[in-house]
């Protein structure tokens, strides 16, 4: 049996490094198996995924060598950490490798939304010419609102801020009087002025109890009429019904959705409106980004196999 088991299609140099000096069994499709998956981890010291494969309570305390679980990006709501801790397995992960790619893919969205690229794309590719049809609008002096201030959301801050945007953002773990607040240039304001104020709102919260599905009826209901949706951070974030309806009804502009309730969608009813765009979870997945996360969690799973610390660990915050 394998040393490390590598469960998703988690390619790089840090990897073929790791596949030459370990035991490693990498099988992309092994997170879709779950008998095989509890199998296989048995006498596995190690276990590499991505953010398909569901590290259970039930799979950790089966897995009586795990020293080590390592999630090849930033969240970790596929992992029980909890259980890990009790178990005494290392949790690894990326929480910063990728911000840089999720920031620019947002800007990317609301430049797609407002200048309606999709579509023109698609209405010359098909022979037409239609300039004045596909007349547009600017980022420049709009009012982009934050919904969620942490690490990306203080990313797309600095890049919209080039744009010549002005900035608001919402989010209650963060203290106005920050140097880093300060220096973004941000206004932090209450979630409804945020919502009247905003040409764009750009969602960047983690999957807690309190945000599920946060953004329904009554929050879109707030949003402006021109304005624009973008999800980049979780999809469970969002109620897509009430979303759907929103956009149908025209009681915001468009909005741009990288992330979903269920991964992958089934096709439904986004799909016939001209006012969204979606891509396909596609926000940390540039090379430069990938190179940076599987070198993070290949580098901590080498050195806890050989006995030393992992330099990238999730610690479990006493309640």
């Amino acid at each position: 049996m394998s040393e490390i088991v590598v469960t998703e299609d988690i390619v790089g140099v840090a990897m073929q490094r790791l596949c030459e000096t370990h035991d490693v069994r990498f099988e992309p499709t092994l997170w879709n198996r779950p008998d095989d998956l509890a199998a296989a981890l048995q006498t596995a010291k190690a276990i590499i995924v991505r953010n398909q494969t569901q590290v259970t309570r039930e799979l950790i305390q089966q897995a009586s060598q795990l020293r080590i679980i390592a999630r090849a990006g930033a969240g970790l709501d596929n992992v029980d950490t909890r259980a890990a801790a009790e178990a005494g397995v290392v949790v690894s992960y990326a929480p910063s490798e990728n911000s840089v790619s999720v920031a620019e893919l947002v800007l990317g969205l609301m430049l797609s939304l407002v200048r309606r690229l999709p579509a023109a794309w698609q209405d010359t590719r098909n022979g037409g010419w239609d300039r004045i049809g596909f007349t547009g609008g600017e980022l420049f002096q709009k009012t982009l609102g934050i919904v969620g201030l942490g690490r990306i959301g203080r990313l797309v801050a600095q890049r919209a801020a080039a744009f010549g945007m002005r900035l608001i953002a919402h989010d209650d773990f963060v203290d106005s009087a920050s140097p880093q607040i300060r220096e973004l240039n941000v206004e932090l304001v209450s979630l409804p002025e945020l919502l009247a104020a905003s040409d764009f709102v750009s969602a960047h919260v983690p999957l807690t109890d309190q945000t599920r599905a946060m953004f329904n009826s009554q929050l879109f209901g707030q949003m402006k009429l021109s304005a624009f949706f973008i999800n980049a951070s979780r999809g469970e974030t969002v109620s897509e019904i009430d979303l759907l309806a929103a956009l149908r009804d025209r009681r915001i502009a468009g909005a741009a959705l990288d992330v979903r309730t269920s991964e992958p969608p089934a096709i439904g009813e986004f799909e016939k409106l001209d006012n969204v765009i979606l891509t396909p979870h596609i926000g940390a997945f540039t090379h430069e980004a990938q190179e940076r996360v599987v070198e993070t969690v290949c580098r901590d799973v080498a050195a806890v196999l050989s006995g030393g610390e992992a330099t990238s660990v999730f610690l479990i915050k006493s309640r």
